[in-house]
């Protein structure tokens, strides 16, 4: 966790369940009359990631919000890291994590009462909203994965429908169930890029049994620009890789077959000796984990791909031992499929 400094938010402004948790873009944003809005929207608390800029207004709006706590980091921190912290601050059961930059148009109570009336076994890791320009038109916020055994990569699409399936939430937006959250350990530090680290996310996620689903009854208007995803294979994908696409799932477990570590080593750019660490190292986590896996990353995609992603998946459901991926498949999209040499190596 990185060192940081928290200030104010000593009193609940409402007891919901729901709390706010509030990522700053940059920009010159009126800050009091986001504060006004999200307090009229009756959220418990509110979370406000400051990042490392000097805030000079900081000890004015927390007397005039105390519900509001503002988190000041001592280091650059992204997206994951920052959710990681602010769900670390809260104790309620539901976060909702918005950009400043987004319009919220619908009240706190009415967000919480329509999922935390859910059991706790039907409730979903975390809720996509609707995200509209101001004209109107819907964001691609779904995230359908992909991967046919030579590129691996996300292709987003508008929403159709209640309950529709996201690989993960679209620009970090979502309502997250905060104990779901922890249990899944959030955001992987390690991985420094944010495109991997939403990958990472959304697989480890779908792996270990929760789903991340869409929602048309939570609106927000954004007119802004998310940036361009940035899916370089670099040391972040070589993490995803090993933790989500290497493992084979046996029937109750999972684990990295000692095959994988010579197409590993082939395309993973590091020396003998750092490369199997890094693999070695990897494939202990796999291996103290392995009864939270109830498929591969192979049942994943392959429910997506054939139109099924409602199905994905549940323990009682899946095959009991799917094909893992080749070896280090590369990056692309759907439409761009340029063999990869390591395709052609076979799964060990």
């Amino acid at each position: 966790m990185p060192s940081y400094t928290a200030v104010g938010g000593t009193e609940r402004a409402a007891s919901t369940g729901l709390s706010a948790v509030l990522l700053n873009r940059g920009g010159r944003y009126p800050r009091r009359t986001f504060f006004q809005e999200l307090e009229k929207a009756g959220f418990d608390y509110i979370i406000s990631i400051e990042g490392t800029l000097e805030r000079y207004d900081i000890e004015e709006l927390s007397g005039r919000f105390p519900f509001v706590r503002f988190i000041l980091s001592k280091e650059n921190i992204g997206p994951g890291e920052a959710i990681n912290l602010a769900a670390s601050e809260l104790s309620g059961p539901l976060f909702f994590v918005l950009w400043n930059d987004q319009k919220l148009f619908n009240g706190a109570a009415r967000i919480a009462e329509l999922f935390l009336g859910e059991t706790d076994s039907a409730r979903k890791l975390c809720v996509v909203p609707v995200i509209q320009t101001s004209g109107f038109e819907n964001l691609p916020t779904l995230i359908a994965p992909f991967y046919d055994r030579r590129k691996i990569g996300a292709l987003p699409a508008a929403p159709g429908y209640e309950g529709q399936p996201s690989l993960y939430p679209y620009d970090w937006t979502g309502i997250y169930d905060r104990e779901k959250f922890i249990r899944l350990g959030g955001f992987d530090r390690a991985i420094s890029s944010p495109y991997w680290q939403l990958m990472d996310f959304g697989f480890r996620a779908y792996l270990w049994g929760e789903t991340i689903r869409s929602t048309g009854n939570v609106h927000l208007i954004f007119d802004g620009d998310a940036g361009p995803e940035d899916s370089t294979i670099d040391a972040s994908y070589r993490l995803f890789y090993l933790k989500n696409l290497a493992p084979v799932f046996r029937g109750d477990y999972a684990h990295i077959p000692l095959r994988r570590f010579p197409g590993y080593l082939a395309k993973a750019g590091w020396d003998l000796l750092g490369a199997w660490n890094e693999f070695a190292k990897e494939r202990r986590w796999v291996e103290e984990n392995k009864n939270r896996f109830i498929c591969d990353a192979r049942a994943i995609t392959d429910l997506w791909q054939h139109g099924r992603p409602d199905e994905v998946p549940h323990p009682e459901t899946v095959r009991p031992e799917t094909a893992g991926p080749e070896a280090f498949p590369s990056v692309g999209r759907a439409d761009s499929r340029t063999p990869d040499p390591a395709a052609n190596e076979g799964d060990g």
